[in-house]
This record gives C-alpha cells, structure tokens and sequence, in this order.
C-alpha cells in the first residue's frame, strides 16, 4: 500500500504543476497540504517517506495524538478544521500553520497564547465564501475587525486567507468561490504596505484543487486523492 500511496501522490503533483502550467505558474508556487484526518499514523508516515512535507489535520485532539508518531525532516503541521477557543493552547503547541481565524476573540487569544509559549505560527483568516449554515468562518462584517486584531499582534504571523466553496457538481462550478476569495486578496493588498502584504490563498481539496491553482491557491488541501476514500 506504500507504493499505492507514492503512485498517488506523484500523480497529485504532476496534476498540480499542469495547473499551474496552464495559467503561468510553477509548482513551486504551490504548496501541497495533505489532508490526514482520519489517517492511519503508518499510512500518513508512508506519505511522509514518499515526499510529502505538509501535513492537515482538522481536529486539535487527532493532531495531538498523531504528530508525535509521524516523523520527517522539515514537517509542517496545518490546522485546517474549526478552533475552539478551548484547545488554542494545544493548538499552538502543535500546528505551524492554523487556517481558520474567524473571530477577533480567537485571533486575540491565539496572540497572547502564542507569546506565553514562545510559539510563532502563521494564520490565516477563514472567509465564509458560500451560504451554508454548516461552513465556518468570517463573515465580511467581521473581516476588517479580525485583520486590524491580527495586524496589530506581535505572536502571529498573518499571512493571508482560506475559504471552502460549497458542494458543487463539478470542480469548474468552484471558480466563481475561488476567484471571489482571490478578489478578495487582492482587494486588502492594496491597501497594505509592501512588507504586510498577504500571500497565502488557502483554497481547493481534492475533487477542485486544479481550479483553485488556475484562480490563485497557494496552498491547495488535498486527502482523498493522496490517501484514497475515507471511512
């Protein structure tokens, strides 16, 4: 199953540098983040062995249990799941990268816990793109009040935005999602001066991640398509 995981994840990124081909990118543009959740550690370590760097999980608690067991030079841990504001500190201690800011409450305690722990991590602010009551995030009322908190902290590192389109029939019908976050991005960076300027679009899983490249991803979230389907 090892050579299974390795075939899959060589075929993942030829599919990422074709994407990025298309619209005058390169690979390295793009960061992928292989979502483990629910992953076995043994066949998250195969992926791991096979190339893989960046790893997203989407609960604090699965994380926490499973960073210890997986092992790599240069391995970066991303939460790309709902924070509760009670597993931030657990949260700090275990993820570089945490995706899914969507209140100023969360970004002020990520700060302060952040500086008690002597941690550093990069954020990003998730951005409600669709309608659906069950998706998370910030709404566009709260986009400014969130960043102006992030801008003004001294233990986070804010680096740009994320958002999850609903579920759509084709990856295709996701571009109008991704091209809106992208917008979006666009929108604040001009308004920033050179050394904040956001760079990070966190956007696009496996059934939409090559659409979501056309329209600017540079980190895409990708599980089924590495670890095959969940159970």
């Amino acid at each position: 199953m090892s050579d299974e995981i390795r075939a899959r994840l060589a075929a993942v990124n030829e599919r990422i540098e074709l994407a990025a081909r298309r619209v005058g990118r390169t690979a390295q543009d793009i960061t992928l983040v292989a979502v483990s959740k629910t992953i076995d550690a043994v066949v998250v370590q195969w992926a791991v062995d096979a190339g893989v760097r960046h790893l997203g999980e989407n609960r604090v608690q699965e994380g926490a249990e499973k960073a210890p067991l997986v092992q790599g030079d240069g391995l970066r841990w991303h939460l790309i799941g709902h924070l509760q504001s009670n597993k931030v500190r657990k949260a700090v201690a275990i993820f570089d990268t945490i995706h899914t800011v969507d209140s100023v409450e969360l970004a002020e305690k990520l700060d302060r816990i952040a500086g008690e722990t002597g941690k550093q991590p990069n954020v990003l602010v998730q951005l409600k793109i669709s309608e659906e009551s069950t998706k998370s995030g910030a709404g566009d009322e709260l986009l400014v009040s969130i960043i102006e908190t992030l801008d003004a902290s001294s233990h986070v590192n804010f680096k740009g935005l994320m958002g999850i389109p609903p579920p759509t029939e084709s990856a295709e019908d996701a571009r109008p999602y991704f091209k809106r976050l992208r917008l979006q991005l666009e929108s604040l960076n001009r308004s920033r001066p050179r050394e904040r300027q956001l760079t990070e679009l966190s956007m696009g899983m496996s059934h939409d991640f090559e659409v979501a490249i056309e329209e600017g991803a540079t980190l895409v979230r990708v599980g089924t398509a590495i670890f095959g389907s969940r159970h």
